[in-house]
């Protein structure tokens, strides 16, 4: 298996341009993970990539060995992927990411539910609101939610998410209960915003009469973690366009109100996201029924609670 690893590591390398980044992904150390490129460059009699004090690029004999690479991990990959549907018993390890609130909500209680009725694999649960790069980062699948960008990859769709605009009682008595889009631009009302490198819209879209439209709200408040706009909302500061299975409590204990009735946020997709070649290895497919089912169902509990 060393030669194989000695590949696997070579691809990581290659995808995340550094050793370092590799090293951690695969979870071996730095001088591991030099000593196996090393090793390949060795076997092959070729430099695989050229190394500065400050940067690592592939060379021509990297890019060239790079595509054939691949194919023998997803070669090994399928092969795997079949004796373990055979043999019933899936194992190894499960790169998932998922948005902080999902994630946290929705997500984490289940694993280790998962996890009992299948002691062989591991999960390994990353939580991020910004977009992720499955190829890049290793991922074997990735929850979402919103439309993703890259039409090359499978979605799984899990459900359309109603959303709220919403505020603290107290914000709402110091600053009025403003029950349009319309009316949050001409009240100029502090909107509390999702914001994270490489962000492309800064806009809310809202149910209108006269269909869906955009919104330029503005506020002073920002952030890449949802569940710090919703603590800013719960705090009186502004007002948070949110998914209801993220505030439903809040609303139902009257801790956050509605606003903007008359035009509410249009609902965004829940799905996941994976390449055809994931789909057959048996723990990812599993951990994406497990958890369409189960994610779905609680989301459809928590807007039943206010809707």
């Amino acid at each position: 298996m060393s030669y194989l690893d000695n590949i696997r590591t070579f691809v990581r390398v290659y995808e995340l341009g550094s050793m370092s980044a590799a090293g951690r992904d695969l979870r071996i150390s730095p001088a591991v993970t030099s000593a196996r490129i090393s090793q390949l460059e060795d076997h092959l009699n070729v430099r695989l990539f050229q190394r500065t004090t400050r940067n690592l690029t592939p060379t021509e004999h990297g890019k060239a060995f790079y595509s054939g690479a691949v194919s023998v991990l997803d070669s090994v990959e399928t092969a795997e992927a079949t004796v373990m549907n055979l043999t019933d018993n899936p194992r190894g390890s499960l790169f998932v990411a998922a948005p902080l609130g999902m994630g946290r909500r929705l997500l984490a209680p289940e694993v280790p539910e998962f996890l009992q009725g299948y002691p062989e694999i591991d999960v390994r649960l990353r939580l991020t609101d910004r977009t992720v790069d499955l190829t890049t980062e290793g991922l074997d699948l990735a929850f979402f939610l919103g439309q993703p960008e890259d039409s090359n990859l499978r979605i799984r769709k899990i459900a359309d998410c109603k959303r709220v605009l919403c505020a603290a009682p107290e914000y709402v008595e110091r600053r009025g209960h403003p029950t349009s889009g319309e009316a949050l631009l001409s009240g100029g009302h502090e909107c509390l915003n999702l914001r994270f490198p490489g962000a492309t819209e800064f806009q809310w879209l809202l149910e209108t009469p006269e269909g869906p439209k955009r919104f330029a709200v503005s506020g002073r408040y920002e952030c890449d973690d949802g569940d710090v706009l919703t603590d800013w909302a719960l705090a009186g500061e502004g007002i948070a366009m949110k998914p209801v299975f993220e505030v439903a409590d809040h609303l139902v204990a009257g801790r956050l109100v509605r606003v903007g009735e008359e035009t509410p946020p249009t609902p965004v997709q829940m799905a996941c996201l994976y390449t055809h070649r994931r789909h057959q290895d048996p723990k990812t497919r599993l951990f994406m029924d497990f958890m369409t089912e189960r994610v779905g169902k609680a989301v459809r509990s928590a807007e039943a609670k206010v809707i």
